[in-house]
């Protein structure tokens, strides 16, 4: 039986093209991933916040690199499209910034990030988060990009305030943590004339 109505991104749209990188501000710059990234995702997962509010940690370069593979295939898939966030110059890693769980269908995803320590504060994640968010609804035809996290999560909390993500409920019990069942805020944004880049503000780790 046909669909009455045609996908918001038709198949094969994505994979068509190559991943592209993304310009932020504060001389950033969004990249697809490489391998020789991975002994930087290990590191990254060191970090206590890290593992808190991404429920994992990586315990070789390894098994990092595998994680690396998996993403650079979700392209090829058209089921996600993960970016490392790094510095313009030196290519060192700040972050990670990833759109998941796509149904071009519908054109929607979901979008998760975290940043390393030394790069918080300094709003590279809302930054980032923005950019990434503008892209899929002006330029590669999503219609909405929804956003999760736990409601103990206050810096993510913040970071998707700054990204222009608005609140849309509580999923009550969503999320198993270290510590327990966590609620989780669910947030969006929705195509709309293209609003203005932004991201000034800190940074934080958050859903993914």
């Amino acid at each position: 039986m046909p669909y009455l109505v045609a996908p918001a991104i038709p198949a094969g749209a994505l994979a068509a093209t190559g991943q592209p990188a993304l310009p932020v501000v504060g001389g950033a710059l969004l990249r697809p991933w490489l391998l020789t990234d991975a002994a930087a995702v290990r590191e990254a997962f060191e970090d206590p916040a890290i593992q808190r509010w991404h429920m994992r940690r990586a315990d070789s370069v390894a098994e990092a690199r595998g994680w690396i593979e998996a993403w650079r295939s979700e392209w090829r898939s058209e089921t996600g499209a993960h970016w490392a966030l790094v510095d313009a110059e030196s290519d060192t890693l700040w972050g990670r910034v990833a759109l998941k769980s796509f149904a071009l269908r519908d054109g929607t995803a979901e979008i998760a990030y975290w940043t390393v320590p030394s790069a918080r504060g300094r709003g590279l994640c809302p930054g980032a988060a923005a950019v990434v968010t503008q892209w899929a609804l002006h330029e590669r035809g999503f219609h909405r990009v929804e956003l999760e996290h736990s409601t103990a999560n206050h810096a993510s909390c913040r970071v998707a305030v700054k990204a222009g993500f608005e609140a849309e409920g509580i999923r009550r019990g969503a999320w198993p943590h270290a510590d327990g069942r966590h609620d989780v805020h669910l947030r969006a944004r929705v195509r709309s004339p293209r609003p203005e880049l932004s991201g000034d503000g800190p940074t934080a780790t958050g859903a993914g």
